[in-house]
């Protein structure tokens, strides 16, 4: 669980990354899972959209995939939205410490 102060290092993060993962109008399928685990396991940090003929709105697909992936979401805006998981092997991601 993040606290605030880890999901606005976060969110800063994420203005630079590219959208990675896209849900259209086939919803959520195994293979968008299966693209954002992937994606969370090689950048810890990933952005998606949820396209206009999506039947889900971009909250429900950023926690769809989370609850899936068991990552984070840090943030959901408009369409867009940012998920995290740390790497436990590698992590390359430096939170700040918690109180």
């Amino acid at each position: 669980m993040l606290n605030s102060k880890q999901r606005a290092y976060l969110r800063g993060m994420a203005n630079s990354i590219d959208t990675i993962v896209h849900v259209g109008k086939g919803g959520m399928s195994d293979q968008i899972i299966k693209q954002a685990d992937d994606a969370l396991v090689a950048r810890e940090l990933i952005k998606g959209k949820c396209l206009e003929t999506s039947p889900l709105s971009s909250r429900e697909a950023a926690d769809l995939i989370a609850e899936k992936t068991n990552s984070d979401v840090v943030q959901v805006i408009g369409s867009k939205f940012v998920l995290y998981r740390p790497n436990p092997d590698e992590p390359v991601i430096k939170l700040p410490k918690t109180k």
